[in-house]
């Protein structure tokens, strides 16, 4: 594979298993996170009690509208950096790391639960 093309499709089974829950296959049916999350004001305080969380209002720790318009297509996007490389942005982190290393971060900052 070509590590300057980004595909969900192989991250998601990788995001699943850095929290130790399966992945679960798109199956062409959109389902809006604000949606999802609607109810769950006394689960996610529940869940911050628990794990000694610095937050218990899931609404403060997303913008649900935001992620639904960043992941909520139902096409895969399929994203290069070859031109932006060639601009001369040449650090880089591959897309996995980053999000682990965010992950990392907001365990160790007490917003998601430790693993």
């Amino acid at each position: 594979m070509n590590a300057d093309v980004f595909r969900w499709k192989w991250l998601w089974p990788r995001i699943a298993g850095y929290f130790g829950v399966p992945a679960e296959d798109f199956d062409g049916t959109m389902r809006p996170l604000g949606q999802q999350i609607a109810d769950a004001a006394p689960l996610s305080k529940s869940i911050a009690r628990r794990h000694g969380l610095i937050e218990s209002d899931v609404n403060q720790l997303a913008s649900w509208w935001h992620t639904d318009a960043d992941l909520g297509r139902p096409a895969e996007v399929v994203t290069d950096m070859s031109k932006s490389r060639k601009a001369g942005f040449l650090e880089y982190q591959s897309t996995e790391e980053s999000f682990t290393d965010l992950f990392d971060r907001l365990r160790a900052q007490r917003i998601i639960p430790a693993g």
